[in-house]
């Protein structure tokens, strides 16, 4: 997971702009984007994998805007193309944008989390921080 001003996933391929940052200047609102790859195990494709991105504080409380907490969830599910090698992990590749965001400075984790029957599992957190 890439923190970013802006992404694009076409064609299975991730296009950056401003990508790899950890510093964040703002004096207002701000957009940003994360460009996420996952490597989906073989026995794990033609499923669907729900999920979620959430941003907390340092601290690992939700970051809420207008009485909401900052998340984006959905679903993404990875088939096997014909004539691939057994055993190869899948890559899955999307970009979620977030605009608008009002953040105090300080320090931030964005998380990205796979919503299981019974658990959730963490599969990429990303830090950064706020300053003016």
């Amino acid at each position: 997971m890439l923190l970013c001003d802006a992404a694009q996933s076409i064609g299975g391929k991730l296009y950056v702009l401003g990508g790899g940052w950890s510093l964040l200047r703002t004096a207002g609102p701000a957009t940003m984007a994360l460009a996420v790859k996952l490597s989906i195990p073989w026995s794990r494709s033609n499923e669907s994998h729900q999920i979620e991105a959430v941003l907390v504080t340092a601290a690992g409380d939700d970051v809420q805007q207008e009485g909401q907490p900052v998340r984006a969830t959905g679903a993404i599910e990875v088939g096997r193309p014909p004539g691939l090698r057994q055993g190869t992990p899948l890559d899955a590749v999307f970009v979620l944008t977030f605009q608008n965001l009002s953040l105090e400075p300080g320090g931030y984790v964005w998380e990205l989390r796979e919503r299981r029957a019974s658990e959730t599992a963490l599969l990429a957190r990303e830090q950064f921080q706020v300053i003016r």
